[in-house]
């Protein structure tokens, strides 16, 4: 078995072992040269001194042309650059570097990616004498980091469009106004973008739109954004303009063919300094409500290019686009909640205005009153200027005409004077009066203004007020056409809106109502005081040994006229006939009854009767006369030669006589009412004789009565303010018994007629 065993040993079998020993003896130089890493070895200065046969495969260089080079030659730019400012400093100083990131430059100019570790051989003294580097090949694992960088940015910018939409939501969920919603828009989406300016701006409403026109955008916010540019986009886009905001999330950049196609659009952005624009639809509900305006690139004179941001947002990005259509709605939706709120605020406001304007018109005391109160309301809620124009019997009136701003009231002062031009101008305020319906005209431009104004002055004056839109409401009540409100907004304030017309047209039924009313009450007064100044005597004649004086004062309730009389008539024989008397009631009937009483009462003079027959003559004719009032009267008959004084009294106050400073009234003893059912005696008679230098008074009971106290007091109080009068001159005795007796607020009319008898 020895020798079976040893022959095995050192037979066939004693093969393996002496090749295994070989390659064993080979090893180290092989596994130098072919190892899965490169190997090299470099001088202090980095010359290569020794290289692998790998790292010549990986770079496609031979082993002769790396020898001698600089191992940072064969690195890219960068590499060099690190080599020199980290690499080579922190060998020197830690002896080995590990797993230094590399790109190494093959023969084709391709970058190699490698990982290096080095470590520096010294000698005793300590100074470098070698440095001994192994590069591992790192493109797969250099992919990977990439690869979950990418993930990470990914993962970070999702986040963080996450977080831009959460705050968006919360601060549009505080926002109450168009402008609010408008301010967070603009402040997020341009933070968002790192855009250079934004701005956004809406569609007018439709309700405030003429059918015929075009709809317009209205910049409501802007951040860096020029008006300029957005009328330069509103009219490049023209009819089209809904279209083009249906086009979606775009970026159009300055370029060569904007320029050409688009040259007033690429002028505005070259003066705001943008080099491309993005266009985000603001939607709700799939209606195109306006759109969100990012201003991107370009860079003021002087200003350093920024590192960070990018020059255009790459919007071809789906989930960039997807941001954005998601600012756009959000805005959207809080743009008609914000509308919504608004006109729920508004709609209060106009309630509240109307019934502020019922109660200060209500409280008008004529038409020129009613016109300057409603003027002085508008320009206070609803425009800058408001002109009233009232038809009248020979043309029209302007009673009113008022600026919101004191600083250009004289403007508005100007045009006082100047009535609505000849019918044959189209003047919105002479069409609304004339169709009877309200003109609206939506903006104005000068030729607007040349063709409503009558002269270069009016012209002057006209522009100089700025109006950019108007409302003429014409006044209408029981089927006439009272006049015509004109309303006008300068360009500082937003055009009129349909609500806003809709209010002017309610606040104009208010007026119309309120007009037509005053009117019928003044020209009630006219005719009273038409028909008082025909039924009232003239002034007292001249009669020799009298001094007369009579005052008439209408209640201050009611018409101003009612049924008090006074009359002073000369008879042939000398002698002076003396009436005064109250037709019950205060309205036209009454004057009416007092009219034909007085007439009648003249007619009987001609018998020349005495006072009792006068009475009994009315009393009995009174049905026959078909007078349709009670009445109460006083006649008398006074002989201004002798003082002699007849009186008799149908229910009426007696007469006051003033002597030496004494006053008292008259014994006269009252028959029945004049209309009340005749007395079975004929009327007392009273005489006496009136002192030269006294003076009688004759009036109704609206000088003594009030309804704070009865007629004895009155009585009483009228007897001690003739005492204390210290004259027997009838006109100041007149006055200064009305002085005493009335005030301003008087319940009934009072008739006074005073005689003083000469020395």
């Amino acid at each position: 078995m020895s020798d079976t065993t040893g022959e095995g040993a050192g037979g066939p079998g004693q093969e393996p072992r002496a090749e295994l020993g070989r390659l064993l003896e080979e090893d180290p130089a092989d596994l130098y040269e072919n190892a899965p890493m490169g190997y090299l070895s470099t001088l202090p200065d980095g010359a290569i001194v020794k290289v692998n046969r790998t790292f010549c495969a990986w770079t496609g260089r031979g082993a002769d042309e790396v020898i001698g080079t600089r191992f940072q030659d064969l690195l890219t730019v960068g590499g060099r650059v690190y080599h020199e400012t980290h690499l080579a400093p922190l060998l020197r100083m830690q002896g080995a570097v590990r797993e230094i990131a590399l790109d190494v430059l093959r023969r084709d100019g391709s970058a190699l990616p490698c990982l290096l570790n080095a470590v520096e051989v010294r000698d005793d003294a300590g100074a470098p004498v070698l440095v001994r580097a192994t590069l591992f090949e790192a493109t797969a694992r250099r992919r990977y980091e990439r690869e979950l960088l990418a993930a990470q940015r990914v993962a970070q910018e999702s986040e963080a469009r996450s977080r831009t939409v959460q705050q968006v939501v919360s601060d549009l969920a505080a926002a109450t106004s168009v402008e609010e919603v408008a301010s967070v828009i603009v402040a997020r989406g341009r933070a968002a973008m790192q855009a250079r300016s934004a701005a956004l701006a809406v569609l007018d409403d439709p309700a405030t739109l003429d059918p015929q026109a075009l709809p317009e955008l209205r910049l409501i916010r802007s951040d860096g954004v020029p008006a300029a540019l957005v009328r330069a986009l509103q009219e490049a886009a023209g009819a089209r303009l809904v279209l083009e905001l249906a086009e979606g999330v775009r970026t159009v950049p300055l370029d060569g063919r904007l320029r050409s196609v688009r040259p007033a659009v690429a002028a505005a952005m070259d003066a705001a300094g943008l080099s491309a624009l993005t266009f985000v639809p603001v939607t709700a509900d799939s209606r195109r409500l306006g759109l969100l305006l990012l201003g991107l690139g370009g860079r003021q004179e002087g200003e350093l290019i920024s590192l960070d941001a990018p020059e255009v947002v790459p919007t071809e990005d789906p989930a960039v686009v997807e941001l954005l259509w998601t600012l756009g709605r959000q805005a959207g939706q809080a743009l008609e909640r914000a509308r919504l709120h608004e006109e729920t605020a508004r709609q209060a406001e106009r309630a509240a205005f109307l019934l502020e304007a019922a109660r200060l018109l209500a409280g008008a005391a004529d038409v020129p009153e009613t016109a300057e109160r409603l003027a002085s309301l508008a320009v206070q809620r609803l425009a800058d200027v408001c002109v009233i124009d009232l038809a009248e019997e020979h043309g029209t009136t302007r009673p009113a005409v008022r600026h919101g701003d004191p600083d250009r009231q004289h403007l508005a002062e100007a045009l006082r004077a100047r009535h609505l031009p000849q019918r044959d101008v189209p003047h919105p305020s002479v069409e609304a009066m004339r169709e009877g319906r309200t003109r609206w005209v939506r903006s104005i431009d000068d030729d607007f203004l040349r063709a409503i104004t009558v002269d270069e002055e009016h012209l002057s004056i006209a522009r100089r007020l700025e109006l950019s839109s108007l409302v003429a409401v014409p006044l209408l009540a029981e089927g006439r056409r009272l006049g015509v409100v004109t309303l006008g907004v300068d360009r500082r304030r937003r055009p009129f809106t349909a609500a806003d017309v809709e209010m002017a047209e309610q606040l104009g039924l208010q007026v119309s109502l309120v007009v037509a009313k005053a009117q019928r009450y003044e020209l009630d007064v006219r005719t009273s005081h038409t028909l008082q100044a025909n039924l009232l005597p003239p002034a007292p004649p001249a009669v020799a040994g009298l001094s007369t004086a009579v005052r008439y004062l209408a209640a201050t309730q009611g018409v101003e006229v009612g049924g008090d009389f006074y009359d002073v008539v000369v008879l042939p024989n000398g002698h002076v006939a003396l009436a005064v008397g109250d037709v019950v009631g205060h309205d036209l009937t009454a004057a009416a009854t007092m009219g034909q009483l007085t007439s009648v009462y003249r007619a009987l003079l001609v018998d020349r009767p005495s006072p009792s027959a006068l009475i009994d003559r009315l009393q009995a004719s009174w049905s026959l006369l078909g007078l349709q009032r009670m009445a109460t009267a006083l006649f008398a008959s006074l002989d201004p030669a002798t003082g002699q004084l007849r009186v008799a009294s149908a229910g009426h106050l007696p007469p006051l006589l003033l002597t030496d400073g004494h006053a008292e009234l008259l014994p006269v003893q009252p028959s029945r009412m004049l209309g009340a059912p005749p007395a079975p005696a004929p009327a007392l008679e009273w005489a006496g004789v009136v002192p030269p230098g006294s003076t009688l008074v004759l009036f109704t009971d609206g000088l003594v009565e009030s309804r704070s106290a009865d007629l004895d007091e009155g009585l009483v109080a009228l007897l001690a303010a003739a005492s204390a009068s210290g004259t027997s001159d009838p006109d100041e005795l007149c006055d200064r018994l009305l002085a005493e007796l009335t005030g301003r607020h008087r319940a009934d009319d009072i008739a006074l007629l005073a005689l003083t008898r000469l020395p």
